[in-house]
């Protein structure tokens, strides 16, 4: 399986700090192109933020849950003369989710704009020609921002002054929330269609218009869901790195990122063991690449007191826990929105502050995918956007009663008696962000995607401080979630050479 890889490959090397879906993304189309790869990861699995806990026959995934635009990773299969649905079976979920509102309403989002069309229409007649509007919108901002800018580097200004008039004539400058507001009067439906930035660590009030493309994004290529758990893409992409003769190295946290003339030269374990190399890729979080990775490497424009200075994502709360029966009449997804929107929103991105309010995500694979739990059970897991470590809380006392409190309010809305049959638990905290992810602030998506910290303005994918270093993932362009990141891995084909015409 490794046959081209030893004393004997005489392919340039690339090391790849950090195994989430941008560096297996990475990892994978540089050895298509060349390259000897060796993929490093701190923790004792590949994925990352898509790591998989399984406890006591039950199975959690640890962050990402869902698939939205599935070609992207289908052409990493493609670069290896193969198919996805030979190591994968990803499953069409529709509706996408539903949407609980604090009063009792719930409003379902479907595949078919029909249909959706119809839930708007029960609940706001009056916004039916918005909703129409909006998709079309949508589909414009996704052509250019999406379609036309997500595997562009922006490491040159011109980039951003080519795509600035598009920019303006989306709205671009305009928040998501200012923009929805064009299109919906209904308070309902005004959330309904503005959350989604929070998929991707963003602040509807604060994140650019360009992402009410999301609403198009998912119309267009689905809502998917990887039998076995998102744990499936990372076996399968692993797979495919270790069949091109790459390694992905678990139980390896790199503590620095090495350089030699001003050119990254390899990197330094926590081990002390030294790995050369010829390029390093970055899929750890940025700020920390910068902060911790290159601390004694002399920087210009990502120093210390910008990584400090620059503004990051809420964190998570997130619950994982297993129950002793089932519960089919809930979702796949659903949306179980608390009392507040707005002021929760600057509570937790503003403010900082730990609400005793919140709104949730809850997620039950199962319901799709009943492996995943004992028979006659139900694994699942809800998510609470919460602020990051700026906020000062003290997560070791806060985290159960946090719990508790959650758990009171799925069983007065949607998990009716969950307490007398939960049977097993865990959490993930804004600390583990920051101690087992090594995230800045403890933050969950990197760097908040405001208008002056995205494209040009964000880290850019070809380091602006060392040569021969890349960055992909959440913290750079285009982004978070998981056609960004993968989109990140992506852009490595216009910056990096193949492996056959690299010189050093």
């Amino acid at each position: 399986m490794h046959r081209l890889q030893g004393a004997a490959d005489r392919r340039p090397h690339a090391v790849v700090i950090g195994s989430g879906f941008g560096g297996l993304a990475a990892a994978i189309r540089l050895g298509a192109r060349g390259w000897r790869v060796t993929v490093l990861e701190k923790l004792d699995a590949p994925g990352g933020r898509a790591y998989v806990h399984r406890q006591d026959g039950y199975t959690f995934d640890a962050g990402p849950t869902i698939i939205t635009a599935p070609y992207l990773l289908e052409e990493l299969w493609t670069l290896c003369g193969r198919r996805m649905a030979e190591d994968v079976d990803l499953r069409a979920v529709d509706p996408f989710y539903r949407i609980r509102f604090d009063d009792g309403t719930v409003m379902s989002c479907a595949a078919d704009p029909a249909e959706t069309r119809r839930e708007v229409a029960r609940i706001a007649p009056g916004d039916v020609a918005g909703f129409d509007r909006f998709l079309r919108d949508s589909e414009r901002i996704y052509d250019v921002a999406f379609g036309e800018l997500a595997d562009r580097p922006f490491h040159r200004l011109s980039t951003l002054l080519a795509a600035a008039p598009a920019m303006l004539r989306l709205g671009g400058w305009r928040t998501v929330h200012a923009k929805v507001g064009d299109y919906f009067k209904d308070p309902k439906l005004r959330i309904a269609f503005s959350f989604h930035p929070l998929l991707i660590g963003g602040n509807p009030l604060t994140t650019t218009a360009y992402y009410c493309l999301i609403a198009h994004l998912e119309r267009l290529h689905g809502v998917h869901y990887a039998m076995g758990g998102m744990g499936a893409l990372v076996r399968g992409m692993a797979g495919l790195i270790a069949g091109q003769g790459g390694v992905v190295r678990c139980n390896a946290e790199v503590t620095e990122i090495t350089t030699s003339g001003g050119r990254a030269s390899g990197v330094r374990l926590a081990s002390g063991e030294a790995v050369e190399a010829d390029i390093v890729v970055s899929n750890a979080d940025v700020g920390w690449t910068y902060s911790k990775l290159l601390a004694r490497h002399p920087r210009r424009r990502w120093t210390d007191r910008r990584v400090a200075r620059a503004r990051y994502s809420m964190s998570l709360f997130v619950w994982y826990f297993g129950t002793t029966r089932r519960f089919d009449d809930v979702h796949h997804h659903t949306m179980v929105l608390g009392p507040r929107y707005e002021e929760l929103l600057r509570d937790i991105f503003g403010r900082k502050r730990l609400a005793k309010d919140f709104s949730l995500y809850l997620h039950r694979p199962t319901a799709t995918d009943p492996s995943l739990a004992p028979p006659g059970c139900d694994a699942f897991y809800v998510l609470a956007p919460v602020p990051h470590l700026g906020s000062g809380t003290d997560w070791a006392a806060m985290a159960e009663p946090y719990r508790a409190a959650i758990q009171t309010r799925l069983e007065a809305t949607v998990l009716p008696g969950l307490g007398g049959c939960i049977a097993t638990s865990r959490l993930l905290t804004p600390q583990d962000f920051r101690d087992r992810l090594l995230s800045v602030n403890g933050a969950a998506f990197s760097l908040e995607p405001q208008l002056f910290q995205s494209a040009w303005f964000r880290p850019h994918n070809r380091s602006e401080e060392v040569e021969g270093l890349y960055l992909v993932g959440a913290g750079t362009h285009p982004g978070a979630g998981v056609p960004g990141v993968v989109s990140s891995a992506r852009i490595l084909d216009r910056l990096v050479p193949a492996g056959a015409e690299f010189r050093r």
